[in-house]
């Protein structure tokens, strides 16, 4: 039977993305049920198949409501689903962020508050501080997606600059008992990075808030600045966060753990770099194109073998434009420049929750082809990488990998077959 490098790892993919099965990962985190009453709550990618997926696994009453992106959703029977904009916050958004805010008004301490929480939730719940609005936070939003800053800076930023993140909403809760079920995408799975945390708080200050917006040379206006510089926000010794439980149900670690079982049940030794790996997108895929060659070339390793990660990389637009695509296609896109002619060698990167940037791909395949490909189609791969367009080569080359909508968020997946 002949072997194909891109079904493969297709296969390693979508194992991966079962790995991180809502259903599956909330009946194992299910708490009993309150003398009072069930209230849901919850935002992001996956928030919708959370939602549904907690539905058929809780057989008590219950209400809610979770907020999803624009696009398909699960149909829920309980819980409300309400629909906001990603990755630049809209006016639905802010309705969304008050409804959720008014669903926790009243509660008792005999009441108990789910929170389902995925990454995108960020942007999916505006709520800009008194004296601001939506145009302010959505040019924060622009700003930090700019800026390439890491997810733990940019948290501790946007937790300055919102009534909603960095745990407000378990403080609006109070004195109901909490328990937040996190699908993770960040890269080390604290659960106070998913979604900005806005039932987990953590220990960030607004003077490290500001230390970021200068560390990073993040641009925002004065009137900002002084307005994080001044925030407060709860931290995790409050007495609110007391009865509370954190659970992550799923996250990178687990899904690259799936795909590499499937690696060795098809004869394919893996080794797992990492699933937290960060930096500039076009830097994180040179070092992997490195180590896909060093391991094509030499007789010492086991072969044919697959390197797989994790994480979340940046993309750093700057002043300048951009093009199309995320940062698993400019990751790629990068490592295909220095896997020319390289034989034996395939690599995919795709976003587990199967949107790549704004576009319908997960992400992209390349090979040693990919860059004589996007060249015989009319294009040139290095001003399509320097214009931060990588969806554009791909689509070109014919290398789009298109997954649809997967249900679950746990960060970027990256494999190399090496053959």
């Amino acid at each position: 039977m002949v072997f194909e490098p891109r079904a493969f790892l297709r296969d390693l993919f979508f194992a991966a993305v079962k790995a991180a099965d809502p259903y599956e990962a909330i009946v194992r985190h299910l708490p009993q049920p309150p003398k009072g009453r069930t209230i849901i709550i919850g935002a992001g990618k996956a928030s919708s198949q959370m939602a549904e997926a907690f539905e058929r696994a809780w057989p008590h009453p219950l209400e809610g409501l979770v907020v999803a992106r624009h696009g398909p959703v699960a149909a829920c029977e309980r819980i409300k689903v309400i629909q906001s904009a990603h990755p630049v916050p809209d006016v639905a958004g802010l309705d969304a962020s008050q409804a959720l805010m008014a669903s926790l008004e009243g509660l008792t301490k005999d009441d108990l508050v789910i929170a389902l929480i995925s990454g995108g939730g960020s942007s999916l719940l505006p709520a800009p501080p008194a004296g601001f609005e939506l145009a302010d936070e959505i040019l924060l939003n622009k700003a930090l997606l700019a800026s390439g800053a890491p997810i733990s800076a940019m948290n501790v930023v946007r937790k300055h600059f919102s009534r909603i993140k960095g745990g407000r909403l378990t403080a609006l809760a109070h004195p109901a008992r909490v328990v937040s079920l996190v699908v993770s995408d960040v890269p080390g799975d604290n659960p106070a990075f998913v979604a900005s945390g806005p039932t987990v708080p953590d220990e960030g200050s607004a003077q490290d808030a500001i230390r970021a917006i200068r560390d990073y040379r993040i641009d925002l206006p004065e009137r900002m600045v002084e307005s994080i510089s001044h925030a407060t926000a709860p931290m995790p010794g409050d007495n609110i966060f007391a009865r509370n439980e954190v659970h992550v149900i799923a996250s990178s670690r687990v899904s690259l753990e799936a795909a590499a079982e499937l690696a060795r049940q098809r004869g394919v030794h893996p080794l797992i770099l990492s699933d937290s790996i960060e930096g500039e997108a076009k830097d994180i895929g040179r070092m992997h194109a490195a180590l896909a060659r060093e391991f094509a070339s030499s007789a010492a390793f086991k072969k044919p073998m697959v390197l797989l990660s994790g994480g979340e990389t940046t993309v750093t637009i700057g002043n300048g434009g951009y093009g199309k695509g995320g940062r698993n296609t400019e990751f790629l896109l990068s490592a295909a420049l220095d896997l020319q002619d390289v034989a034996g060698v395939t690599g995919l990167a795709a976003d587990t929750d199967g949107i790549d940037g704004s576009e319908t791909n997960a992400g992209a395949f390349c090979d040693g082809g990919s860059i004589a490909r996007i060249l015989a189609a009319g294009g040139e791969a290095r001003r399509f990488l320097s214009g931060h367009d990588a969806w554009s080569a791909f689509d070109l080359a014919g290398d789009l990998f298109v997954s649809g909508p997967t249900g679950t968020n746990v960060n970027d997946f990256r494999a190399f077959f090496v053959g």
